[in-house]
Parts: C-alpha cells; sequence; structure tokens
C-alpha cells in the first residue's frame, strides 16, 4: 500500500479535474486528508481496490454517522472555471509515468499508459455502475412505493447515466480489456478508440443538464425526507467512498479531458514507426472533438444561466421568456423625449431577436425594470444623431417604435450602434428578403418622402420634437397654448394642429389599430381623398416646418465672408461648425449682427431696440 501511495504522488501532475475538486472541498471539512488519499489510491494506484461494476451494492451499516455527507451545490463560479481546465492546454501537458513495482521487466512506456487507461476506466466504470444501478435506481424505487416525490424529478436529475453507464461497461471498457491483453499479437489501441469515439459525444447532452440537476437535486432534498434519506444513506455506504452525490456526478463531466490527457501522451511515446502511430493520432483528433463537444456544452449551459437571470429581472414575462435567445448587450442609456427637456433614465437588453426598453423600478421587489417597448431586430434601423443638445445620441427605428437614445460617452454610443447592427446584419444573412437601410442625415426630407412612399404605417415613425416646431406642418398655422396645441401624426411623426390630425387610420405595426394621423397620411394610407379647403390654408412666412436642430449660440464665435463667398457666415465653438449662406451680403451681415448679439447675451432694452427681423 506503501508502494502505491508514492506511485500516486509520482503521477500528481495526472491527477484528473474530480481530484483537484475532491481536495479543494474536502480541504473544509475535517478528515479531509484520509478521504483524499484515498480517493488518489483507488483512481491512480494500479493495485487499489475499486468497486468492480458487478459487485452488489452493500447496505451501510445503520450505526454509521451521517454528519458531513450532505450534498453541496455546485456554484456558477465553479462551472466557470471547469470550463476554463477543460479548455485551458496547460493541465493537458505530457507527464512521465510511474513504474509499477510488480513487474520485473521493464514495459514499454506506450503500454504503460493504455495499462493505466484500463485502470481508470476500471474506478470510472465503478462511479458509473454507482450513479445507474445504486443512486438511480434506489430514488426510483423510492419515489414509486413512498409517492413522496416524483419519479420524472429523478430521471431529470440523472440524465442519460445509463446510456453513458452501458456503453462504457458493455462496449468500451471490454475493448480495451480485449486489446490489453493481446498486446503482444496486436500492439494497439487507435483503432479501437476510433470506433467508439464518435458514441462519446453523448455526454453533451448530460453536461448541459448537470446544473439544472444540481438545482433539482438540491431544492429535493430540502423538500423531501424520504428523498434525502435515500441518498445520505447511500453516500454513507463504503461505494460511495464518503463522497457527495454531487462529486460522482462531477465525473462524467470530467471523464472525456481525461480521455485527451492520455491519449495525447500515447501518441507522443510511440516510436515514429510504429504501426499504431496514423490510427492513434487520428483517434486524438476525433477525442478532442468529443471534448469540444463537452467544452460547448458547459458555455450553452453558462448561456442559459445568464438568461434566466435576465429573465428574472425582467419579471419572467412570457412572450420574452425563450431558451433560444442570445443576451447580446446590456445596459442604461437616456431617454431623449420630445416634449421634456430633460432625458429620462432607461435600461436596454439587446437580444438576437429584439430590443428590450426598460424603465427601472423604484421599489425592486421581484423584477428589477418594467418592460415598455419590445422592438423586433428584423426591420430595426440604427444610426448616430448629430445633435448639439444632446451628444452622444442615436436613433433606434423599429417596427413597433422608434426611440432617440443618449449614451453617457462616444465610446458607449458607438459600442451600442455596433452591437444593434451586428444583431441586425446576423437577422440579415437568415433573411435574404430584407431591405437594407439606407441612412441618411437627421431631418432629411427625402427620407421622410421615402418613409411615406414605402413605409408609411409598417414602422413607428420617428416624430418631431415640439420644440423644433413653431406651427403646423402641414397647414402651416402657429401653434398657441389655448387655441391650437401641438399633436404627434402616429402615421408620419409630424407635429401638426387638432384640425389637420383629426383622422384615424390603421396602422400595421400597432397591429392594425386605428391611430390618429394627419390628413395627408390618412388620404394614402386608406385612400379616401378629402375635399382640401383653400380658405383655411394660409402660407406661413417662414419655409422651414421644422428645426433641424437646435443650436445654444451663448459663447459662439461669429465669422463672415470667405474667399470663395462672400455671402457664408459661420458658427464655431470647442470643434462644433455651422456654415450658412445668405442670398445677398447684406442679409448676411444683418444675421451675423443678430448671432453675435445672442452669442454675447446681448438682450433687446425695448420694442425699437435694435429690430433686425425681417
Amino acid at each position: 500500500m506503501e508502494a502505491c501511495r508514492m506511485e500516486g504522488e509520482s503521477k500528481e501532475k495526472l491527477a484528473s479535474v474530480s481530484s483537484l475538486v475532491t481536495v479543494f472541498e474536502n480541504s473544509r471539512t475535517p478528515g479531509a486528508a484520509s478521504r483524499v488519499c484515498k480517493l488518489e489510491i483507488e483512481h491512480h494506484c494500479p493495485g487499489g481496490r475499486a468497486p468492480p461494476p458487478a459487485e452488489p451494492w452493500k447496505e451501510p451499516n445503520l450505526g454509521e454517522t451521517l454528519q458531513g455527507s450532505e450534498p453541496r451545490m455546485v456554484s456558477r463560479r465553479y462551472l466557470s472555471s471547469l470550463k476554463n481546465k477543460l479548455s485551458s492546454g496547460a493541465w493537458r501537458k505530457s507527464c512521465q509515468p510511474g513504474t509499477d513495482p510488480g513487474l520485473g521487466t521493464q514495459e514499454p512506456e506506450e503500454k504503460r499508459i493504455v495499462q493505466e487507461l484500463l485502470e481508470t476506466e476500471k474506478a470510472y466504470v465503478a462511479r458509473l455502475h454507482l450513479l445507474d444501478q445504486v443512486f438511480f435506481q434506489e430514488l426510483l424505487r423510492e419515489a414509486r412505493a413512498s409517492k413522496a416525490f416524483p419519479e420524472d424529478v429523478v430521471r431529470l436529475i440523472f440524465s442519460n447515466i445509463s446510456s453513458i453507464y452501458q456503453f462504457h461497461a458493455q462496449f468500451f471498457l471490454p475493448e480495451l480489456q480485449r486489446r490489453l491483453d493481446d498486446w503482444t499479437a496486436t500492439p494497439r489501441i487507435g483503432d479501437v478508440i476510433q470506433k467508439l469515439a464518435p458514441f462519446l459525444k453523448m455526454y453533451s447532452e448530460y453536461v448541459k443538464n448537470f446544473e439544472r440537476a444540481a438545482e433539482l437535486l438540491a431544492s429535493w432534498t430540502d423538500k423531501s425526507a424520504p428523498f434525502q434519506e435515500v441518498i445520505t444513506r447511500i453516500q454513507s455506504s463504503e461505494a460511495s467512498g464518503s463522497l457527495t452525490l454531487q462529486h460522482h456526478m462531477l465525473e462524467p463531466v470530467q471523464r472525456i479531458p481525461r480521455y485527451e490527457l492520455l491519449l495525447k501522451e500515447y501518441v507522443q511515446k510511440l516510436p515514429a514507426q510504429a504501426p499504431d502511430r496514423a490510427d492513434a493520432q487520428k483517434a486524438l483528433d476525433m477525442i478532442f472533438l468529443a471534448a469540444q463537444h463537452s467544452n460547448a456544452a458547459i458555455t450553452e449551459m453558462e448561456r442559459l444561466q445568464d438568461l434566466w437571470d435576465v429573465y428574472q429581472r425582467l419579471g419572467l414575462e412570457d412572450d420574452i421568456v425563450d431558451p433560444s435567445n442570445t443576451l447580446l448587450r446590456e445596459g442604461p442609456v437616456l431617454k431623449i423625449s420630445f416634449r421634456r427637456s430633460d432625458p429620462m433614465e432607461r435600461y436596454l437588453f439587446l437580444f438576437n431577436n429584439m430590443l428590450l426598453y426598460c424603465i427601472p423600478k423604484v421599489i425592486q421587489v421581484g423584477a428589477q425594470f418594467q418592460v415598455r417597448t419590445r422592438i423586433d431586430v428584423a426591420g430595426m434601423k440604427v444610426r448616430e444623431l448629430t445633435d448639439a443638445e444632446f451628444p452622444h445620441s442615436f436613433l433606434v427605428s423599429g417596427k413597433q417604435r422608434t426611440l432617440e437614445l443618449q449614451a453617457r460617452s462616444q465610446e458607449e454610443m458607438i459600442s451600442w450602434i455596433q452591437a444593434c447592427q451586428a444583431a441586425i446584419d446576423q437577422i440579415e444573412k437568415r433573411n435574404e428578403t430584407f431591405k437594407a437601410a439606407v441612412q441618411g442625415p437627421e431631418g432629411d426630407t427625402q427620407e421622410q418622402e421615402q418613409l411615406q412612399s414605402e413605409e408609411l404605417g409598417l414602422r413607428a415613425p420617428q416624430w418631431v420634437r415640439d420644440k423644433m416646431v413653431t406651427m403646423c406642418m402641414r397647414c402651416r398655422e402657429p401653434f398657441n397654448a389655448l387655441m391650437r396645441r401641438r399633436h404627434h401624426c402616429r402615421a408620419c411623426g409630424y407635429v401638426v394642429c387638432a384640425k389637420c390630425s383629426d383622422y384615424r387610420a390603421e396602422l400595421k405595426y400597432d397591429g392594425n389599430r386605428p391611430n390618429r394621423v394627419c390628413f395627408h397620411c390618412y388620404t394614402f394610407l386608406t385612400g379616401n381623398v378629402l375635399r382640401e379647403d383653400k380658405e383655411d390654408k394660409k402660407r406661413g412666412i417662414l419655409e422651414d416646418m421644422r428645426a433641424h436642430t437646435s443650436v445654444p449660440l451663448l459663447g459662439y464665435q461669429v465669422t463672415a465672408g470667405t474667399q470663395a463667398d462672400s455671402r457664408v457666415f459661420q458658427l464655431q465653438q470647442s470643434g462644433q461648425l455651422y456654415t450658412f449662406k445668405a442670398e445677398t451680403e447684406e442679409l448676411r451681415d444683418r444675421w451675423v449682427k443678430a448671432m453675435e448679439r445672442a452669442a454675447s447675451g446681448w438682450s433687446p432694452r425695448g420694442p425699437s431696440d435694435g429690430d433686425l427681423s425681417d
């Protein structure tokens, strides 16, 4: 036994992740060292006593203490750490195998690696036997007898462990044993592993279910006494090795990387002209793919956990919860209001198929956010806005709603735009009929005309802000607080008066519900022609119906004239430059004088004090 212990210590670098986890977990409990030593001997000592698969499980002594055998939850931090271990190449480094003290002659190194593979496979099959034939079957019998917990819960906890056990016990282990027994005549295992490696992909299902199984195990252990009694009784037995059920359930998760480690060393130790080199290398490649499946399953498990955390923060709304979704980005933004001057705090969740526009809850009991709008990524447009009043702002236009949003920095704005555009591009790849969005400058009348002709009523429009407009954008009558108030057309987004928006039309983006629209959109959407009352139509003295942007002039520098055109004048401050062109030089001078006064903070003292208006 002392020689075996020394051999186990010489192979410390070949210890599996299972042993490392066991050392970590048991180091927090009394008597950990002896249990770890016992585990190492069972796993790595060829002479160690691993329980064979066919040996019947023995009932423990009823007087044995059951303390310290309660199952512990596997944390998400551990899962992340495990994934890093599986994907890291550092723990797959080759190491020199030990020597068997029972042999009188030196065995070839590749044969001793195959012997170690066989011994560890026997110990692994014994663990699978304990999981499938003992834990699983005993819990099923108790569920059927007492009806204290559902049989389906037991099956969910153990997933496809029965298939994994049968595969290893009936096929893989016997093949390895036969090949080692006939090693003198057939010194090779590459062809055997090639035939069996594709079946190792069944581990993906087990790994994907692992965290769910751990949660069910902990939940039913707490609320079902018969369930807990069965598990505690088995955990206290000699066959369990004083380890918890969760520790045994981790073994399949860690087994495939163990195969890769041993087979990689086997290939390295083969002579250059060995007949098994080509087959063994091909087998190693296949095992590596199976390990990638296992690692990908852990990644998928973490993705689903992150998704579930988001759904809980959103209140688990039925139309949002979908395991096929992928969270791409989340974070706070400011909503630019078309009526209020100060932006409002909002929160966005960007998935691969939708953007959720949310309001943070003041009292966060349960859900932390309330979903106000869901915008489908299919058909969504995103672009930067040029607005001196609201820097770092961008526009998100979807079929359900159009939002003007402000990020906290230029970098954050660019990151949001890139994330949204990447999601849009991904949808485009899967949907060839999607028409690419044409992005133009803010306030481009050509974009508004294109919206009317192609997308009017199909997507939520960008609403013109109230402060950008002083008159109705249809009849051009000036607004006032009493007789002519501002309204928005739900089809084109224009600011119009009550008279010009006294119409209802069904809009597809709002589920074909009737919405308030202006008379132009009403005619376009319904086909009904309205008689135009020319007496009520008054042309305003201004040509522009809406302001393209709002610029606070205080502190700006005003310059007049350029060498190219003397009618040009400019506003400049902190990298912002606006260029204008008047019809005449005289009109340019009047504009320059007016803007210089405004930029300096000058205000008139009387009604006739420097009136420069036309």
